[in-house]
């Protein structure tokens, strides 16, 4: 069946933090960002409610969503992707209710050394975000997606970036394009793929 893909809606936020929140339960990045210590998992889902979906991303980007609310998807247009020093001192107060200050040194500074590698030129649309509830996992609601987002660029002719925090969804964003340009450690932390697609010409 064809998955249905729309714009999200304020409504859908606390529901859609929720359910980001469980996609990037077993995620490399946010492990390392929210260590557990019994509290990550509501972290985690405050993270994604206010620094996330109701933050500088979203306000600059577009946020799609499924029918069903089981995935969801942040692209930020070209030029809208760098946070400004406004930006992210309106973000902080968020993050330092979340996150402890023995840990808030190394997550801005990984957050910095992330922000240093992302391509300046081309213009470019980003994909900051894209994740899929675990039981609605195998359905194509990430391919469903990102191909809706693809087409438009595609047809615009712009190509895209992305930054995957896990080395097994590199294949599947291959298959959509994505080749990875290279690959950056964050100070004693996970790897990060850094993949890059250009626009591509449908075959006649």
């Amino acid at each position: 069946m064809a998955v249905e893909v729309r714009r999200a809606t304020p409504s859908d936020r606390d529901a859609l933090a929720a359910m980001l929140s469980r996609a990037f339960d077993d995620d490399p990045v946010m492990a390392w960002f929210f260590p557990d210590d019994g509290r990550r998992a509501a972290r985690c889902e405050v993270f994604f409610r206010r620094v996330i979906l109701d933050g500088p991303y979203a306000r600059a980007g577009d946020v799609y969503t499924t029918e069903g609310l089981g995935s969801a998807a942040i692209w930020l247009p070209p030029d809208k992707w760098r946070l400004g020093i406004l930006d992210q001192l309106r973000f902080l107060p968020a993050i330092l209710r979340i996150l402890p200050l023995r840990w808030l040194a190394s997550r801005l500074a990984a957050f910095n050394q992330i922000e240093a590698r992302h391509p300046h030129e081309p213009p470019h649309w980003y994909l900051s975000t894209l994740g899929t509830d675990p039981d609605q996992q195998g359905h194509g609601l990430g391919s469903a997606l990102l191909a809706d987002r693809l087409r438009r660029l595609d047809a615009d002719g712009l190509p895209a970036y992305l930054e995957s925090s896990k080395e097994r969804n590199v294949p599947f964003y291959e298959r959509h394009g994505f080749a990875v340009t290279e690959t950056v450690d964050l100070p004693d932390g996970p790897r990060l793929w850094l993949m890059w697609r250009d626009p591509q010409v449908p075959e006649a």
